[in-house]
C-alpha cells in the first residue's frame, strides 16, 4: 500500500492510532518497518499527513499521526458500469477507486449472467473492501459513491436522464461510432456508460441514446472490462 488509511475505529486520542489487522502485517512483512519510521496516512473521507511509528509489536501498532493534506481531486464522472463477472469484479473496483471516479452505478444487461448478481462480492462490506484497496495504491481518501441497478430499462428510463443532466453523456461501444473524446478539462463532468466484454445489445445502445449517451469507440479490439474502464478514463482525462 502507498498509503497507510486509517478509520474512526483506530483511534485511541486525536493524534494516535492502534493497528491490529492486515494493515500491521503489512508493516511487518512489506514495509519492514520499524519503531520511529515514518509513513504517509490518510484518515477515511479526510485529509493525509504524516504517521510515525511509536510501539511496534507481533500483535499491534501504535502511530502518532498529523493530518495537513488535503486527498487527489475525483475525476467528474458518473461510470456506469454492466456488472463483470465476480473476479473480474474486485479488479475493476480497485481500479475505479484508483483512477479517481467520483460515481459507480453497477448495471444489469442482457448479457451480465443472472449468477453474477449472486456473488458474495457484491455485498456492501466486500465491495467497501475493493474500493479501499484501490484508494491505497492511490493515495487517496475518499471513496467512491457505488450504487447497484438490478432493472436495466427503469433505471436508464426513469433516472437516468437527470443523472446525465448537464454532463457529457458517452457509451463505450465497438462499431461505426466516432472516437472517444480526448483530454477533456478536469472540470468537464461525464456520465461514461460501459457494457459487458461482448459490449451492449443494439436495444440497449438506443435505450442509452434516449437517455442522453452518444456512442464513442477506442477502436476494433474488443478489451476487458478493466482494460476498458482504464483505457477510457485516461482517454478523456
Amino acid at each position: 500500500m502507498n498509503l497507510l488509511l486509517l478509520e474512526e475505529a483506530d483511534f485511541i486520542a486525536a493524534d494516535r492510532v492502534i493497528l491490529r489487522d492486515r494493515r500491521l502485517v503489512h508493516l511487518h512483512e512489506v514495509h519492514r518497518a520499524d519503531e520511529g519510521d515514518s509513513l504517509r496516512v490518510g484518515r477515511l473521507a479526510g485529509l493525509m499527513g504524516k504517521g510515525r511509528i511509536l510501539r511496534l509489536g507481533p500483535q499491534e501498532a501504535e502511530l502518532q499521526v498529523t493530518f495537513d493534506q488535503p486527498p487527489p481531486p475525483k475525476l467528474p464522472i458518473t461510470l456506469l458500469l454492466a456488472l463483470p463477472r465476480p473476479k473480474m469484479l474486485k479488479r475493476t473496483l480497485q481500479t475505479v477507486a484508483t483512477l479517481g471516479v467520483a460515481r459507480l452505478v453497477l448495471l444489469n444487461s442482457y448479457r451480465v449472467e443472472k449468477s453474477f448478481w449472486q456473488t458474495p462480492f457484491l455485498e456492501p462490506a466486500a465491495i467497501r473492501e475493493q474500493l479501499i484497496l484501490g484508494l491505497e495504491q492511490a493515495r487517496d481518501t475518499v471513496l467512491p459513491e457505488v450504487s447497484i441497478e438490478k432493472r436495466f430499462k427503469p433505471f436508464v428510463e426513469d433516472r437516468l436522464p437527470a443523472l446525465a443532466d448537464r454532463t457529457l453523456g458517452l457509451v463505450g461501444h465497438p462499431g461505426d461510432f466516432p472516437a472517444c473524446p480526448r483530454g477533456l478539462p478536469l472540470d468537464q463532468p461525464v456520465t461514461l456508460a460501459i457494457g459487458p466484454e461482448g459490449g451492449w445489445i443494439p436495444y440497449e445502445v438506443d435505450k442509452l441514446r434516449e437517455a442522453g449517451l452518444q456512442p464513442v469507440q477506442l477502436g476494433e479490439r474488443i478489451l476487458r472490462v478493466e482494460t476498458a474502464v482504464t483505457a477510457l478514463l485516461a482517454r478523456l482525462y
